[in-house]
């Protein structure tokens, strides 16, 4: 069974990205992944008390994103039939995507253009132009 990976925020235009996905995934028999990254970084400064907190906010975050984000698409997509499994990871969410894409070995990676927010339009948009130049199987970016 072939398998896509697909980065969705939240945003409408993240949904459509998960729309193209389930097209693609029905037509192809494929498994989804529907994978959300939490935007981070291992190199901010902090305060002592703060990287004290620092992984219970991690496994927070990881945890709304399961919830809010990833559980309502995935039973979305499995009462229109499709397989899918959701990942919810923190990262740079280009580097993030091409890792999973290598990992699952995945056939195509499907994600939006732009987010609806200041923040994610500059997160996606330069999420899709990153995943154009450097993933290692093709790249789909649903307007």
């Amino acid at each position: 069974m072939s398998r896509f990976l697909v980065g969705i925020d939240g945003s409408e235009c993240g949904d459509r990205a998960l729309d193209a996905a389930r097209a693609h995934a029905a037509a192809a028999d494929a498994e989804l992944l529907v994978c959300y990254v939490i935007s981070w970084s291992p190199f901010t400064f902090s305060t002592a008390q703060e990287n004290a907190e620092r992984h219970r906010r991690r496994e927070e975050e990881l945890s709304i994103a399961r919830t809010k984000i990833l559980e309502p698409r995935l039973e979305s997509l499995d009462r229109a039939g499709v397989k899918a499994r959701g990942l919810a990871r923190h990262g740079h969410p280009a580097k993030t995507l091409t890792a999973l894409a290598d990992e699952h070995d995945v056939a195509m990676i499907i994600i939006g253009r732009s987010g609806d927010t200041p923040m994610k339009t500059r997160f996606f948009g330069g999420t899709a132009a990153a995943l154009v130049q450097t993933a290692s199987c093709p790249v789909l970016v649903v307007p």
